[in-house]
């Protein structure tokens, strides 16, 4: 089992950065990639970024590409998402999650394909 935690939300002016993180624990062998996602009120789930473990291969979606950044810690447990140059509309729930078999590409993410989620953290951008 594989247990994922979410902090670093809050409320940021447009133009600001945060970085949000993703403490993962329990087996390591069954987080390949790590993927974040987020849901606006009101909107569909978008996911927005992931990362390989094994070499560390990365996929943003446009709407964050140039602005956000995923990575990792040495130890392999720790995930990051910093976010500069942030708007309005990046302002939703944010959650990680995890999956044993999955490797980021250039693919669209989907939520279907994650075995493993945190509870979230609020990112609000607003002046």
């Amino acid at each position: 089992q594989v247990q994922l935690v979410e902090s670093g939300g809050g409320l940021v002016q447009p133009g600001g950065s945060l970085r949000l993180s993703c403490v993962i624990s329990g087996d390591r062998l069954s987080f390949h990639a790590v993927g974040w996602f987020r849901q606006a009120p009101g909107k569909e789930s978008e996911g927005v970024s992931c990362i390989s473990s094994s070499d560390g291969s990365t996929y943003y979606a446009d709407s964050v590409k140039g602005r956000f950044t995923i990575s990792r810690d040495n130890a392999g447990s720790t995930f990051y998402l910093q976010m500069d140059s942030l708007k309005p509309e990046d302002t939703a729930v944010y959650s990680c999650a995890s999956d044993p078999d999955y490797y980021c590409s250039d693919h669209e993410l989907r939520k279907e394909d994650f075995t493993s989620w945190g509870q979230g953290t609020r990112v609000t951008v607003s002046s």
